[in-house]
């Protein structure tokens, strides 16, 4: 079983956002297919019983962590040797977010944070790969409460797998940090004695483990 990877932004709180690199010329990026829904050999559907999209955000002194329970995505690779040519694409259901306290989540539900009423999803679309060995920076646009920003994972591929039933599974992983102030979520609450609640730092960590089934005759 491979270990985990990105992209991702995947990814939240008060949270879900990453570090916004400046404007990246056009790149060529394989057609994805719609996210979720391989439909052609070239789709590779990320395996979300053994993936994980993380986030987590600074909380006074410590740190909240989350995730979301209802995301999906495909990664088209034709190449597998020449994964740096990969497109991935994600899909988040906002109101699915979870932090293991109800009354949080509801909260980060409403206006406050993510809108999920208005906003209902969190979309990540890569637009090229920078390789070097098995490592990668990859560069894409990530989108929350509507705005989209363009934003850099690191990531390193983990390798691939042939099953005994024919298909085939595929590992990365990747890590960003965001502000979440750039999307719109700003709600924050002064402290007795100085300083704010919440961090506007995000930092979110995806591991997806993709497959591909074997060609049917």
């Amino acid at each position: 079983m491979l270990r985990r990877i990105l992209f991702a932004s995947v990814f939240v709180p008060a949270t879900m956002f990453a570090q916004v690199s400046p404007a990246s010329p056009p790149a060529t990026r394989p057609a994805p297919a719609q996210a979720g829904v391989p439909t052609d050999p070239s789709a590779w559907r990320i395996d979300k019983t053994h993936s994980e999209l993380t986030f987590q955000i600074r909380h006074f002194m410590s740190r909240v962590r989350g995730t979301f329970r209802d995301w999906k995505g495909t990664v088209t690779l034709p190449d597998v040797a020449k994964w740096e040519n990969a497109a991935i694409d994600v899909e988040i259901q906002t109101p699915s977010i979870f932090t293991d306290n109800e009354r949080r989540d509801a909260d980060l539900r409403s206006s406050n944070f993510f809108a999920a009423d208005s906003f209902p999803t969190i979309t990540f679309k890569s637009m090229r790969i920078e390789r070097t060995g098995d490592a990668a920076k990859i560069f894409g646009d990530l989108t929350i409460r509507g705005v989209t920003k363009p934003v850099v994972l690191d990531g390193r591929y983990l390798g691939l797998q042939n099953n005994a039933n024919g298909s085939q599974r595929l590992g990365f992983e990747a890590t960003t940090t965001v502000n979440r102030l750039d999307y719109g979520v700003k709600w924050n609450r002064a402290v007795e004695g100085g300083g704010v609640m919440l961090g506007d730092d995000v930092k979110i960590e995806i591991a997806i483990e993709a497959v591909r089934q074997a060609a049917r005759s």
